[in-house]
This record gives C-alpha cells, sequence and structure tokens, in this order.
C-alpha cells in the first residue's frame, strides 16, 4: 500500500480554522457528556465524528482511518481495560470477605476525619500506585477505596482524579520522562530536573486543593498543617529525587515519605473537630469496633499483595523476564508471553511530516499482546492471593471475577471506544494540527506549551502518551523562538499531568471504581474547572521560567560548538535533527 503523509493545515491552508474542524470530535465527546448522554454513546458519536472528519477533510484513506480505530481499541481493551477490570476484582473480594469494613475502622483509627482520610489516600498512596503502574491504575483504586469508605461516589471520584496530578509525569517508573527523552533526544537527567522544578509547587499545592474541593475552605483551614506535611514532604522528595537520582523512584520514594510523615505527625496533631458528610454527623466520634492486630495485618494484605506486585511488575528485570528474557539470552518464557501484531493497512503506511518532526518518517502501528509483563495481570495475581487467603476456593473466585466483568463490561466498551477515538486522531494528524496551532502564539508559547501537554492528555489520555505525540513539536518550537527546549519539553509533561483528571479514559476508570457508570458527564463538570486552573496555572510558572527568572534556574543544554572553516569566521551550527519519535510505552 502507498504510504500517506499527514497534511496538518487541510482547510483553507489555514492552521486556526484547519484546528477548528480537528477539534470537532472533541467538541462532540465532550458536548454530549455535558448533556448527560452516556459515556459509551458519546464516545462512539466522537469516534464516528473523528473518522469523517479524517477521510473527508484530512484525506486518510478509509480502510486507513479504521484500521486506526481497531488499534486503539485493541489498546483500550489491553492494557488499559485489563487494569481496571482487575483492580475492581480485588476491591470486590475485599468486600465479599468483610476485610474492607476491617481496612475502613483501621484507617479511622489513624484518622476519623474524612480530610485526612482523602490526604492519605487520594494523595499519599494514590501517588505510590501512580509511581509504580500509572496508567490509570491509581484513580480505580484509590476511588474504590473512598468509596469503600463510606465517601459519596462523585466527590471520590473527584478527589481521586484530583489527586492523581502530580506525580503523573513520574508515573510508571519515569515512563512520561524516559519516552520524552527518546522522542526529543534531550538528555533524561535533564528533563527529569527540570520537571522536578515546576511540578513540587504542585505537589505543595494539590493537598490543599483537594480538601477546599471536598470541604470548603474554612475547612481546609482546619486540617492546612495535615496538607502542609503531606503535600510539603511529597514535593521536597519529588525535587531531590528527581534532580539528584532520576525519574526512576520519584514518586514511589516520595509517596512512601508523605505516609510515614502524614502518619507520624498524626500521632502528636489532630484537627480540632472531626470532619464527616452531613448523614454520618451522628456518627462523627465513632471508629467502628476495634479488631485484634492480626486481623486487620490479614485484611490490609490484599492492598500489601497489590502493592508488591505492582512494584514488582514495573522492574525493568522483572518485566523483561516476563517478557521472555533478553533478545541476546532468551529465557524459556521466549515466544510464549509477547506477541507482536502489526496492524494491516495502518503499519508504516502513515507519515508524519515536518514541523511536527525534523524529517518525514513512517509511523509503526503495532499491537503487542504481552499478556505476562501486563500490570493489569499483576494486579489479577495479587486478587488471586487475596481470594485465597480470604478462605476462597478457585470456584468462587471464578464467579466472582465474572460478577466483576459483568459489572464493567460497559465501561470497557467505552474504554475501547476512547482510545479508538484518539488513536484515529492521531493517525490522521488531527492532534498535531491542533497542536501546530498552539504552537503559533509566538511570545505566549511558554504558557502555552504546558496549555500543549494539557490538551495532549485530555486526548489521548496518557501524559507518555502526550509526549510522544507532541515532545518534538515542543522542541522544534523553543529552537525556532530562541527559547530554552528543556523547558518547553518539560511543559508537555508537567501541564500535561493536569489533563489526566478530563481525560476520558480516567473518567470512566473513576465512574466504574465509584459504581456510577452513565455519570461520566457529571465527574467531568466536576473536575473541569480544576483541571483547566491548574494547567494555567502550570503554563504560569513555565511562562516565569521562560521570561522573568534567571535562566540558571532552569537546566540548560550546552552551547553548540563553533563550525570553523579555512575561508570563513566560526558559526552556530544548526540544530542536530531529531531522531524519530519512539512509540508510546
Amino acid at each position: 500500500m502507498t504510504p500517506w503523509t499527514q497534511v496538518y493545515s487541510p482547510v483553507a491552508g489555514n492552521i486556526f480554522l484547519s484546528a477548528l474542524v480537528a477539534a470537532l470530535p472533541v467538541f462532540v465527546l465532550l458536548g454530549f457528556l455535558a448533556k448527560h448522554v452516556k459515556a459509551h454513546y458519546s464516545a462512539i458519536l466522537g469516534l464516528v465524528t473523528c473518522y469523517v472528519v479524517a477521510v473527508l477533510v484530512y484525506r486518510m484513506p478509509a480502510g486507513m482511518a479504521g484500521m486506526a480505530a481497531v488499534h486503539g481499541a485493541l489498546y483500550g481493551l489491553l492494557p488499559i481495560g485489563w487494569i481496571v477490570l482487575n483492580a475492581i476484582f480485588i476491591y470486590d473480594i475485599t468486600v465479599k470477605s468483610g476485610d474492607f469494613e476491617v481496612v475502613k475502622h483501621s484507617i479511622a483509627g489513624l484518622a476519623a476525619d474524612r480530610r485526612i482520610q482523602a490526604l492519605l489516600i487520594a494523595f499519599s498512596f494514590g501517588a505510590f500506585i501512580e509511581g509504580a503502574a500509572g496508567f490509570g491504575t491509581p484513580v480505580a483504586i484509590s476511588a474504590a477505596m473512598l468509596i469503600g469508605l463510606g465517601f459519596r461516589p462523585l466527590q471520590a471520584a473527584g478527589i481521586a482524579l484530583i489527586g492523581n496530578t502530580a506525580p503523573v509525569a513520574y508515573g510508571a517508573l519515569g515512563s512520561p520522562l524516559l519516552a520524552l527523552a527518546g522522542v526529543t533526544g534531550l538528555p533524561l537527567e535533564m528533563l527529569s530536573a527540570a520537571a522536578g522544578r515546576i511540578l513540587p509547587i504542585f505537589s505543595l499545592i494539590v493537598p490543599f486543593w483537594i480538601i477546599w474541593t471536598m470541604a470548603g475552605r474554612k475547612a481546609m483551614m482546619e486540617v492546612w498543617p495535615a496538607c502542609l506535611v503531606a503535600g510539603g514532604s511529597f514535593a521536597i522528595t519529588q525535587f531531590l529525587v528527581s534532580n539528584f537520582h532520576g525519574p526512576w523512584l520519584v514518586d514511589i520514594i516520595g509517596a512512601i515519605v508523605s505516609m510515614v510523615a502524614l502518619v507520624l505527625f498524626l500521632k502528636v496533631w489532630q484537627p480540632k473537630t472531626i470532619w464527616r458528610y452531613e448523614h454520618e454527623r451522628e456518627e462523627a466520634h465513632e471508629s467502628g469496633p476495634s479488631h485484634n492486630t492480626g486481623k486487620v495485618v490479614k485484611a490490609w494484605m490484599p492492598w500489601v499483595f497489590l502493592s508488591l506486585f505492582v512494584f514488582a511488575w514495573g522492574t525493568p528485570q522483572v518485566k523483561t523476564f516476563l517478557n521472555g528474557g533478553p533478545k541476546d539470552k532468551p529465557n524459556f518464557l521466549a515466544g510464549y508471553t509477547v506477541k507482536n501484531f502489526e496492524i494491516p493497512l495502518l503499519h508504516n503506511n502513515v507519515q508524519k511530516a515536518p514541523p511536527v518532526v525534523a524529517k518525514v518518517h513512517k509511523e509503526p502501528a503495532v499491537w503487542t499482546f504481552n499478556w505476562l509483563s501486563l500490570t493489569g495481570t499483576s494486579l489479577l495475581l495479587a486478587g488471586i492471593c487475596s481470594g485465597l487467603l480470604a478462605g476462597f476456593g478457585p470456584v468462587e473466585l471464578v464467579k466472582i471475577f465474572g460478577k466483576t466483568v459483568a459489572r464493567v463490561k460497559i465501561s470497557l466498551l467505552t474504554i475501547a471506544a476512547m482510545l479508538a477515538l484518539g488513536f484515529t486522531s492521531k493517525a490522521a494528524g488531527l492532534d498535531a494540527t491542533m497542536g501546530l496551532a498552539f504552537a503559533s502564539t509566538g511570545v505566549l508559547f511558554p504558557f502555552f506549551s504546558a496549555m500543549l501537554g494539557w490538551l495532549g492528555v485530555a486526548l489521548t489520555g496518557s501524559d507518555t502518551s502526550s509526549n510522544v505525540l507532541f515532545g518534538g513539536l515542543q522542541k522544534i518550537t523553543a529552537q525556532q523562538l530562541g527559547l530554552n527546549p528543556i523547558l518547553t519539553a518539560a511543559a508537555n509533561t508537567t501541564g500535561g499531568v493536569m489533563g489526566k483528571m478530563i481525560d476520558a479514559q480516567s473518567l470512566v476508570v473513576a465512574s466504574v471504581a465509584t459504581n456510577q457508570q452513565g455519570e461520566e458527564g457529571t465527574i467531568l463538570r466536576y473536575v473541569f474547572f480544576h483541571s483547566l486552573a491548574l494547567a494555567a496555572m502550570v503554563g504560569a510558572v513555565i511562562f516565569l521560567y521562560a521570561k522573568v527568572l534567571p535562566a540558571n534556574w532552569m537546566p540548560q543544554l550546552p552551547p553548540a560548538p563553533a563550525a570553523v572553516t579555512s575561508a570563513a569566521p566560526a558559526a552556530t551550527a544548526a540544530p542536530a535533527t531529531l531522531p524519530a519519535p519512539a512509540p508510546a510505552k
């Protein structure tokens, strides 16, 4: 098949008119969600709109656009849907065994106040899961735990989404920054340090933001010391690890420090009043029955198994082993646990072109079926171990799993449709058109570079994917405008974290975890302002770094060496060309 080259200004050669047309699928999706249309219908309507725009406006071959949608749907089911399914499976096991009631009482023993519980689970514990797994796992786990503790469903979803922001750039053992370094050719340690000089500001702010959103300003002021301890300890650790070690363990170490610091602080400080929801006020001082240590430990084991399995599955050594070992030294699993499928009509048949990339290159389209090393598989194994420990037999575990599948089947369809829309948009170049419109903002580009990252995550559902999509564009535009490319590339990943709470994938995960299937539009309305406001604040910080603060506050690339010839004075060498973007991780 003849390769097809993307065109980024198909409407009268005007990038802004083209961007408006490219945004139609997003407008359709979010518009129908806001009108209370069920998420799977909204996603399908958005997908149809995207397909029509891709074929009729961008002139993408119809078969190619269809296979891009298939590729996205497959990715939506594996790995994303697999994570959601098994996270809810663990939760269902703990509820059926009665262990979740014990977990609730043990958390209430630490702090009966709902505000403190939100800090521990939505912010600190969520950051740990983000660092180990990412890709929707922390929202699923945190929201499910909060709803089980008695939080109102909408607020449980909302604060889980808001809490899953500041840690996202370092999620899944640094995957977003690893992808960003791969696509831009910029030094990984500089990108890690740059993000680590932007995000700690928001790591400090987000705990306060969560409690203000949940309970109001006055109630937030009553627990400001706890917010400061949770956010401040995470922020300091985030800065130190990202600048002096690298991106791999930033979230995991930061989350552990934050949880330990907050638990120790609670031993010497407690809020003057216990905050509960209105319907709970009569029980405000009741922490539930006491349990012996053995029962509490047993009740927490599912979450211990989850943490251990997820962390192990996230390490490169374990992942390589499960995928069959290194290419030069394959193990007994080689050939059985990983299968790569090239997507017909699509693989290497879409060509990206300048200015999105430095030179024309073909885009691979491969779906990897690495069933054993998927994060969702680690959650499944954690669930099985938890069920066996709780006394369930294999047949009963299968029945629980079947009920979980029935519970989330519509949501899995929604996730598949959402990712199909995103992959079609990416393959056709619609998202690149919107990115180029942002890049045309001139002197305001430092602000909009963060908003571009926000848009990328809102569209793709992944900070890693957004970095692959727009990382090269951020570098090229920075060089054209005389800006620091380290800063604009870091802006993409740090602005992107604020788009995580409104991407369709996260909305569906949150709705499933809180048993609000069909209410994705309500959750979107709840968090949209927070997402936009925090993204704009990131943009303002990036603008200050670019235009106001001293240049040495941000890592700098060394000056390009001068090119000397015998016939002419030295001249500054042209920037090196970018490597072809790496596939999303």
